[in-house]
């Protein structure tokens, strides 16, 4: 069953229980791209928007209060009572600048305000999408105002999903305060460093991240609306940027603004930019963390060894016994994806050519999903990999043991050259320093075991205190 709409360009046939219209229908059939409607977080920023964009202009005098009553009511179906969800179905790749998920949106609620008024689908009277839904908007202003609160909502998810690993990396930094082992550099031996150390490391790593992240939000906090067309403001009361503002602080409970140059902020996606860009630098520690683990617990005779991860599935369909780091190669592959994903962001931002950045749809797709997947990643990892992590305690001292780079304590008390010797000899004979180091005669065996305590080397200091 079907019902016939009309719009600027002609008839178009719509089912006959769809709450969209004409507009949306085009869209369906013009671009039948990934399967996928907007985000969630997005279509929650899209009806906070058009709920604002109502309250802002009942308050200017220019809605009438009786339909604007009407299209904040079918908002709130929506917002709190999960309804009318699967109404919102514009592909995420669609016409620049969002104009067929703005008109998505219009239509539904329009159609169901004027439902809640007695009225009937399809007849968009009294509530019109255009004229009422949409008014003192512009697809130019209210997508990416859309796509700055989905943003937002995406970014309280994470924050503290990241300080809970940030905590947990913290714990394990404690755990192994005492484990000395021998430390790595271009993937071979170096000087002693603790465990605890680079777990400390990797914890700081992480709140850093989400400090730069935090950062980036702030600006997300301008908001265009208001802006319509240009940044002009055309076709919107003047007090209606003011209104719409704090209408949006009221529902959302965030410290929003306006944005200082409308203009600025209608031709620029600078601030989408930045925001992914500290979504790929986190990304990119990430992977750097997830690499380390799987480094550092590879084996269990022919890799690293230096600690076990714990063991969640079993890791070969044809080698009996095999577990694999499946948690941090998780971890990775979601790094992967945020990294690909702010390079369409930043190609985005790159062409938004003259007055207007129509690519927003791309910033739409891209930041809710990457902050949604990272949030997902982290919380998994963090429980499942990183607070059931254990050190090898006995390999690790028979390692640093025989650890050739230990000649670098020596060498502020016999000299660079002598202390190579002394690393030299150790390898060529595969004995430890301290051998080596007897069999040369450079000092004696008190002096090397002040010199050589394994802890002291994994401080600031002259081993041995010269």
């Amino acid at each position: 069953m079907s019902r016939v709409e009309h719009d600027s360009l002609g008839d178009v046939e719509v089912p006959a229980e769809a709450l969209y219209g004409a507009q949306t229908q085009r869209a369906l059939d013009n671009f039948p791209i990934s399967g996928r409607g907007p985000h969630p977080d997005f279509l929650w920023a899209t009806i906070i928007v058009k709920k604002a964009a109502a309250l802002a202009n009942m308050r200017t005098g220019r809605l009438d209060d009786r339909l604007g009553k009407a299209i904040v009511a079918a908002a709130d179906e929506i917002l709190h009572q999960g309804l009318w969800h699967d109404q919102f179905v514009v592909d995420r790749f669609q016409a620049g600048a969002g104009t067929s998920h703005n008109m998505n949106a219009n239509e539904v609620l329009a159609n169901r305000a004027n439902e809640l008024l007695g009225g009937i689908r399809g007849q968009y009277s009294p509530v019109h999408p255009n004229d009422h839904v949409n008014m003192s908007q512009s697809s130019n202003d209210a997508i990416p105002a859309m796509v700055r609160l989905a943003a937002l909502l995406g970014w309280e998810r994470l924050l503290p999903v990241l300080e809970r690993l940030s905590d947990a990396l913290g714990a394990k930094a404690r755990e192994f305060d005492d484990v000395v082992k021998t430390g790595r550099t271009h993937l071979q031996d170096a000087v002693p460093i603790t465990l605890g150390q680079e777990f400390g490391a990797y914890g700081a790593t992480v709140s850093r991240c989400a400090a730069n992240l935090e950062q980036a939000a702030v600006e997300l906090r301008r908001l265009n609306v208001g802006a319509t067309a240009l940044g002009t403001g055309i076709n919107a009361e003047p007090a209606y940027r003011e209104e719409v503002v704090a209408a949006l602080r009221e529902i959302t409970g965030w410290d929003l603004r306006p944005p200082g140059d409308y203009f600025q902020i209608t031709q620029s996606h600078d601030d989408f930019v930045r925001f992914s860009a500290a979504l790929r630098g986190l990304a990119v520690e990430l992977a750097k963390v997830a690499d380390d683990l799987r480094l550092l617990s590879s084996g269990p005779d022919a890799g690293f060894g230096d600690i076990t991860l714990p063991a969640l599935q079993p890791g070969s369909s044809i080698m009996p016994g095999k577990v694999n780091p499946v948690m941090a190669e998780m971890l990775d592959m979601v790094a992967f994806h945020v990294m690909g994903a702010d390079l369409a962001v930043t190609l985005a931002g790159m062409h938004g050519q003259v007055d207007l950045n129509v690519f927003a749809p791309v910033a739409a797709d891209a930041i809710p999903t990457c902050l949604g997947i990272l949030a997902n990643a982290v919380r998994v990892f963090t429980e499942r990999c990183v607070v059931g992590i254990e050190a090898d305690r006995v390999r690790l001292a028979d390692r640093l043991a025989r650890d050739t780079a230990l000649a670098t304590a020596l060498a502020p008390t016999i000299g660079y050259d002598a202390a190579a010797r002394v690393s030299r000899l150790a390898v060529a004979e595969g004995l430890t320093v301290k051998e080596a180091a007897l069999r040369l005669g450079v000092l004696g065996e008190a002096e090397l075991d002040q010199v050589l305590r394994p802890a002291s080397l994994t401080q600031p200091g002259v081993p041995g205190g010269r």
